[in-house]
This record gives structure tokens, C-alpha cells and sequence, in this order.
């Protein structure tokens, strides 16, 4: 792959139209799920793939094996070397994505500077999960 990664079934689309609008709510979502992609992206950055599997929402872990995520991730995140830095550049709380079961989401942009790709865009989907928790259900590089 050129760099471009999508794990999981689901297409993150940002059309205004599918996004809620803002509440003191829906910012508090927004603020436990960007915990919740950081403490994920930790873990992805260590190089530790398959663990980030075992950590990610069921609907990815439904949507491609261990081994096939690990691998992908590997071969997206690898060639681009260390992350330099990372903050969010924008966050969208959902309640329903094209090609996702309607539910809670919020997809956060993160703008991302790795030892070998100055100007990435990491794209991380964390979802609410039933047990209160939210966990990643999608992960894009560009």
C-alpha cells in the first residue's frame, strides 16, 4: 500500500449531513474517545500491532484477523519511521457511518509527523462499545 491504510469494514465518510451537532455531550464523547485513540495509538507506535488488535472495538476484530492486521499495520506504519509528533487536528461525533451499525462514534484527525513522512493524516474512529468503553473501530493513514 502507497501509505494508505483502512482496517476494518468500516468507510469513514465525513459528510456534515451524518454528523451530529454539537452538545455538552457529544463533547464529552469526543473527549474520552481522543483519550481512548491516543492510549491506542500508543500502543501502535511501539510497534506492537497485534496487541492494538486485542485493543481495538469488536468491529474491527470481526472485520479482519490478528494476523492480517498486524501485517497491514505493519507494512502502512513501518516505512513512515517514528512519530516526531502528533496532535488532533479535528474531531466529529457520529451516531451513524456509511458501512458501520448506527451506534456512537467520533472520528478524530490527527495531524502526524513521522521520521520519514513529514505530513501525514492519521484518521482513528474510536467507538462506544456496550460495556461503556471506547475503543478504536477504524484507523486510516494518508
Amino acid at each position: 500500500m502507497t501509505g494508505k491504510l483502512l482496517l476494518s469494514g468500516v468507510v469513514v465518510v465525513l459528510a456534515l449531513g451524518l454528523m451530529a451537532g454539537p452538545s455538552s455531550a457529544s463533547e464529552e464523547a469526543e473527549a474520552r474517545a481522543v483519550e481512548a485513540a491516543e492510549a491506542w495509538l500508543a500502543i501502535v507506535d511501539q510497534g506492537d500491532y497485534e496487541k492494538s488488535w486485542e485493543e481495538a472495538a469488536e468491529l474491527l476484530r470481526n472485520a479482519v484477523t490478528k494476523e492480517q492486521f498486524g501485517q497491514s499495520l505493519g507494512a502502512a506504519r513501518g516505512p513512515l519511521g517514528e512519530v516526531q509528533s502528533r496532535k488532533v487536528n479535528s474531531t466529529q461525533y457520529a451516531t451513524e457511518l456509511p458501512g458501520a451499525p448506527d451506534g456512537e462514534y467520533v472520528v478524530i484527525q490527527f495531524e502526524t509527523s513521522f521520521a520519514k513522512k513529514q505530513n501525514a493524516v492519521e484518521t482513528v474512529t474510536p467507538m462506544l462499545e456496550a460495556d461503556g468503553a471506547w475503543r478504536v473501530s477504524g484507523y486510516y493513514i494518508r
